[in-house]
């Protein structure tokens, strides 16, 4: 059984005969001569963080168009990395599944009935795909990796606090976000920079749990203050923004990273903490929760709307536009109507309920599903479990040296997973925002996969106090 789950995850997955033979991989270090002649290319993997960052630190910020232009940067200065490449870097099993994932979207463009439109969307996940394979490159060192780590986290901080005061301000929505007949029509709903509390609320989770975890991973108390200070205004904006999905999100991805701290902590806590650490904090949690819904009269409606069924308008417009989508998949089941909002715009008029128009699906899994069908489908569910196996895995790794950069893993982890059930009920995670945040985590679950070499600074882990 171990042995089935071990090729299933790909864990041992062994590429050395195809990079010797494959006719692909010769391109790889093709200019490698070049590098190194080059002054600029002496410092690839810094340019190639601050490539990153400028992404990840500007998307809250300014138009989609931008967005765009940086990740054409991005993928550009992959390819260039690539060709000149002096060490022959070797994909992971994660790099592989993603190299798929797109295989699947491109095939699924072109037998789509909507061509145009699709290629305009494979475009799209192509300049997201190729952040991640550079990001997953840069972050493979332990310097690079904070760096990113905190541009985003102080970018954040900025989103966050402006949204905050916008709470104070009782700033005026710029659309009807609550059921205009509920108590909630009024309700102040903060949207920072976003523009969208939904989508604010799906940008601020990562950055939520990343800074909950640098208090561990961050070694200077001033630095442990900072993230206490970071994750306390990330909570409290998250809380403003009024999502329900975002809110379940946080719930999960909490969960999860007490889950995982406490095996990380396993073999050093007390007998009566391993076994009650995980009962007391949920129990806490719970309480926590009920207390705050029990004194907040616009919290509990809000929460309350979550179990109203078709009563409530969001929900009922949701199973609506799921109702056509179901429709979508029916008719196209395999390879779905090809990738990106353009071709399910295009679609979706011919299968929506009156009065019930939408951009997306409203649900990730279904998404993927409407644009690429059940072959996509199955495929990133397969990526999902051999990330989270590679998390898994290398968290185990490195919980030997007990290496501050393991609670990194950690928070990675249960993003991940609080972003798919913020995913279930809302497609955010599509906005450039968003997207680009979800390949980065992707990609620092990749950038731990040990190199070839048991001996690469890169990979090895260190003690504490090697670091």
């Amino acid at each position: 059984m171990n042995s089935i789950w071990q090729q299933f995850t790909l864990s041992n997955l062994q590429l050395q005969q195809w990079h010797n033979t494959s006719f692909l991989h010769r391109f790889i270090g093709l200019l490698r001569n070049w590098r190194q002649s080059s002054w600029s290319l002496q410092w690839s993997e810094s340019l190639g963080a601050l490539l990153v960052s400028l992404t990840i630190g500007l998307a809250p910020f300014v138009s989609n168009d931008l967005v765009k232009v940086l990740l054409l940067a991005c993928a550009s200065f992959w390819v260039l990395l690539t060709v000149a490449d002096d060490t022959k870097t070797k994909a992971t099993p994660i790099h592989w599944l993603v190299l798929l994932h797109w295989a699947i979207a491109t095939v699924a463009t072109a037998l789509s009935p909507v061509k145009t439109e699709a290629l305009a969307g494979l475009m799209k996940l192509t300049s997201y795909l190729l952040l991640f394979a550079l990001s997953a490159r840069v972050l493979r060192l332990p310097g690079l990796r904070s760096f990113v780590i905190g541009v985003y986290l102080h970018v954040a901080l900025i989103v966050s606090v402006y949204g905050v005061q916008q709470w104070f301000d009782k700033v005026e929505p710029l659309a009807t976000w609550n059921d205009p007949t509920s108590s909630q029509a009024t309700a102040t709903r903060v949207y920072s920079y976003l523009g969208n509390p939904n989508l604010l609320a799906g940008y601020l989770l990562p950055a939520l749990i990343l800074s909950l975890v640098a208090v561990f991973a961050w070694k200077r108390w001033t630095a442990k203050a900072l993230a206490l200070t970071m994750f306390c205004v990330n909570t409290a904006c998250m809380a403003f923004t009024g999502s329900r999905g975002g809110w379940i999100a946080t719930v999960v991805a909490l969960v999860a990273v007490v889950l995982l701290l406490r095996q990380w902590w396993a073999q050093y806590l007390p007998r009566f903490w391993r076994k009650w650490a995980i009962a007391i904090f949920i129990g806490g949690l719970a309480i926590l929760l009920l207390t705050a819904i029990v004194l907040s009269e616009p919290m509990r409606d809000r929460v309350l709307t979550i179990f109203a069924g078709r009563d409530d308008s969001s929900n009922n417009f949701r199973q609506n536009v799921w109702a056509a989508v179901f429709e979508m998949i029916r008719d196209r089941p395999i390879l779905g109507i090809g990738p990106g909002n353009d071709a399910f715009n295009k679609i979706y008029p011919l299968y929506q309920r009156p009065r019930f128009t939408a951009l997306s699906s409203y649900s990730v899994l279904l998404e993927i599903a409407v644009e690429t069908g059940f072959v996509g489908l199955a495929c990133f569910l397969w990526l999902l479990v051999v990330t989270l196996n590679q998390g898994w895995v290398q968290l185990m790794r490195w919980r030997e040296t007990r290496n501050r950069e393991g609670f990194w893993l950690i928070g990675a982890t249960a993003i991940i997973i609080g972003m798919l059930a913020h995913g279930a009920v809302d497609t955010v995670w599509y906005r450039p925002e968003i997207n680009t945040i979800w390949w980065l985590i992707v990609a620092l679950i990749a950038s731990y996969y040990p190199s070839s070499s048991q001996g690469s600074t890169l990979s090895k882990p260190k003690l504490l106090n090697e670091q």
